[in-house]
């Protein structure tokens, strides 16, 4: 008893197995122990189901966040199924996708008053698209990985953590957005426009890259769901609106 070793690392029956085989990755364990509710051992997951597992989880997350699921098993599957299957795979988040840009096409013929007085503004939308989605993607990535590895994860040091990341992001893309818009395009009150906006779809999409995840895995959904093309339409209709409400705001008061 002086010399053993107490705390060790075990998983129950019910166990998911990507927990178990970041477990014993995490622990550096060939095999993990598996226990029943009194500790006693029941059997154990060996090296190569923990490399299996691995495998198959990483792949089918790597679809996920490519709108593509319902495999039994992606690992072999992706490769030998069918043109009809991958159709059927494929297509249910990219008609999500489509639904969104229908939405997007209503925001921007909503806001037609501010793109007439200012044409330049349609210019910026895929930069302000691009700019949002790919934080939102870096964002999604980082925390649906982070709740992986640590089921017990401190959210609240992590979110901090994050938002002063992505606020000094925010602000080093805001003035450079209106430092070039200020030089190249006048009138000046567009690089104000694309300064605010550039800032606030940041941010946006900063609070959709975490609060997304955490609502899917809080409901007990895989959070890799929440990434991909179902974040993506939330992400660019909000930031679109973020744009084009800062945009209609200050073009309508410059131009009273």
């Amino acid at each position: 008893q002086e010399v053993m070793k107490k705390e060790l690392t075990t998983v129950r029956p019910h166990t998911d197995q990507e927990r178990a085989a970041l477990l014993a990755i995490e622990h550096n364990l060939k095999e993990i122990p598996v226990v029943d509710g009194e500790n006693r051992l029941l059997g154990i997951v060996p090296y190569d189901a923990i490399l299996r597992v691995l495998r198959q989880e990483h792949i089918e997350d790597i679809l996920k966040v490519a709108g593509v699921h319902g495999f039994k098993d992606p690992a072999r599957d992706i490769i030998g199924a069918p043109a009809i299957l991958h159709f059927k795979k494929r297509l249910p988040w990219l008609i999500i996708g489509l639904l969104g840009g229908t939405v997007a096409a209503f925001i921007v013929d909503f806001f037609e008053s501010a793109l007439r007085i200012q044409i330049i503004l349609a210019s910026f939308i895929p930069a302000i698209v691009y700019i949002a989605d790919a934080v939102g993607t870096q964002t999604e990535t980082i925390f649906v990985r982070s709740l992986a590895l640590d089921r017990k994860l401190n959210f609240r040091g992590y979110f901090w953590r994050e938002l002063r990341v992505v606020f000094l992001i925010a602000i080093v893309l805001s003035i450079l957005i209106s430092l070039l818009a200020y030089v190249l395009w006048p009138p000046a009150y567009l690089a104000l426009i694309l300064g605010l906006s550039f800032f606030g779809a940041i941010l946006a999409a900063m609070l959709i890259g975490i609060f997304l995840p955490l609502i899917f895995s809080k409901s007990n959904i895989d959070p890799a769901f929440a990434s991909g093309p179902f974040a993506t339409v939330i992400t660019d209709i909000v930031s679109l609106l973020i744009y084009f409400g800062i945009a209609s705001a200050i073009v309508n008061g410059f131009t009273l």
